[in-house]
């Protein structure tokens, strides 16, 4: 018989999810983070109370998941600080510095915080983190968004004005922790080649994995 308790809900769904990203699950009464790269162990003890998830990598742990019920998606937020105070609490056995990856989860929305970044805030992902996605953050001195503020002056030859302006003003925007930007430019003004200007400079400079570029028509594209 399916359980209905609305808690069990949702940590049944957060439990699905971390294994589809490739985490092993594991009881604080059965605890061997040689299982995997990535062990996610429940109810794990901090001098602040158990926490609902401590994520480990390769052995060290680097996040917890702070599980609540559905009828909460609607103001995680209020919970933000409940995670973080998990995430700078001392581990039991360990002794651990703060971790930097917090999750808020109700199993079907999750927000999550890197608190590497200059300025955390919380954000709306789809699901958690591969293992192999934190480990590889773990191993890099900045997260993307601190990377941001090492953005170069913008050489300005063969631009022009209102490109010269518009990649400024979205660089700036980005160095600002403003990730939300619209450029406006009129027909024929080089929106295109803006574009792709901005996107060269996140990838050689700022180091960015992907970018998504949509265009309307198959011509553009290529």
């Amino acid at each position: 018989m399916a359980n209905q308790n609305p808690e069990q809900i949702t940590r049944d769904n957060i439990d699905k999810q971390l294994m589809a990203c490739g985490w092993v699950i594991q009881s604080i009464k059965q605890v061997n983070l040689n299982t995997g790269i990535g062990v996610a162990v429940k109810e794990y003890l901090t001098d602040v109370g158990p926490a609902d998830y401590v994520l480990f990598v390769d052995g060290k742990p680097c996040g917890v998941i702070e599980a609540k019920k559905e009828d909460e998606a609607h103001r995680l937020n209020v919970h933000e600080g409940q995670g973080e105070g998990y995430a700078n609490a001392k581990l039991k056995h360990l002794k651990n510095e703060p971790l930097p990856f917090v999750y808020i989860s109700t199993g079907e929305v999750t927000r999550f915080t890197d608190f590497t970044d200059p300025k955390p805030r919380a954000r709306e992902i789809f699901s958690f983190h591969k293992p192999e996605t934190l480990r590889s953050w773990l191993k890099t001195d900045k997260s993307l968004r601190k990377r941001l503020n090492d953005l170069p002056i913008l050489p300005i030859e063969g631009l022009r004005d209102c490109q010269i302006n518009a990649i400024t003003k979205l660089e700036t925007s980005f160095k600002e922790n403003r990730p939300r930007a619209l450029i406006q430019m009129a027909t024929g003004s080089g929106k295109t080649f803006t574009a792709i200007t901005a996107i060269y400079r996140l990838l050689k400079y700022a180091k960015a994995k992907r970018v998504l570029f949509l265009v309307d028509t198959k011509n553009l594209g290529e």
